[in-house]
């Protein structure tokens, strides 16, 4: 069965001890910015940051503020555009439900950051010997019977790992046992074709206006590896007629070239 995460952001205090039990279980640097300058909050997912908490306001029908934390990673997509564009297969999708990285495999073209409608998959800029790097889903631990690193941690359970339609059932069961705390919508289920992450929460995502750190409410329900397969498909043959027309284009001028030097050798 395919795993997946119920993230309630209704739940979430903004603790980040996610983000800590995921940069810790990953072996991962520490971000260099944040409230403080202690870099103890990332301002955006990188290679050393797979997970990262953001933090909203917006006004409310009373005249007050709202505040929202909602946890921001790879969103394991049921049909993944990243491994639709990858030629190689450094990226796949496993039966459990995680997308993963097979870093001998890749060859660095960086069409899996293109076709990410999520902006996901960051690139190791500094690296001496650069890949892709992204959320795993703890593979690793999921492979072993564990839930992943953050959700381990979370002391407010805004956190909820299991079966993908286990956790939809449960996540309608919370918004029909309070409608007027949760938008009717489960970011996730159909969004983009399906995801193995799956939000709940008090207002619609566009709403919260976070639209540019990835969470987009344009996706539709196609998924979007579709998309990218159909691209993908035409790429040989975009191939053979640009280098059939280049070949083309060198003879021409290599004809005319011939032609003037004739030309010249009869004055």
């Amino acid at each position: 069965m395919t795993k997946a995460m119920l993230i309630d952001t209704t739940r979430c205090v903004g603790c980040r001890a996610c983000q800590v039990a995921c940069k810790s279980w990953n072996e991962l640097a520490p971000a260099h910015t944040g409230f403080s300058g202690t870099g103890t909050n990332p301002t955006h997912l990188d290679a050393s940051t797979f997970t990262r908490v953001l933090f909203t306001e917006r006004a409310t029908a009373d005249g007050g503020v709202r505040s929202t934390f909602v946890k921001r990673q790879c969103m394991h997509c049921v049909d993944p555009a990243c491994a639709a564009a990858c030629p190689v297969a450094a990226l796949v999708k496993t039966p459990e439900g995680p997308v993963v990285y097979r870093d001998d495999r890749c060859i660095g073209c960086r069409y899996c950051m293109v076709a990410c409608p999520f902006n996901v998959p960051k690139f190791e800029w500094s690296a001496r010997v650069s890949y892709i790097r992204k959320c795993t889903f703890c593979e690793d631990r999921i492979g072993l019977g564990k839930k992943p690193a953050c959700a381990t941690t979370c002391p407010g359970e805004a956190l909820v790992f299991g079966e993908r339609d286990a956790l939809l059932a449960e996540a309608h069961r919370r918004i029909e046992a309070n409608p007027a705390g949760y938008t009717r919508e489960v970011y996730g289920e159909r969004t983009g074709g399906g995801t193995s992450m799956l939000y709940l929460s008090a207002v619609p995502f566009d709403v919260l206006g976070i639209a540019q750190e990835g969470f987009r409410s344009d996706l539709g329900d196609v998924p979007h590896g579709r998309y990218t397969r159909e691209w993908m498909s035409k790429v040989p043959w975009l191939t053979v007629g640009v280098g059939g027309l280049a070949l083309g284009l060198y003879h021409l001028n290599q004809r005319r070239a011939d032609v003037q030097e004739e030309e010249r050798k009869e004055r």
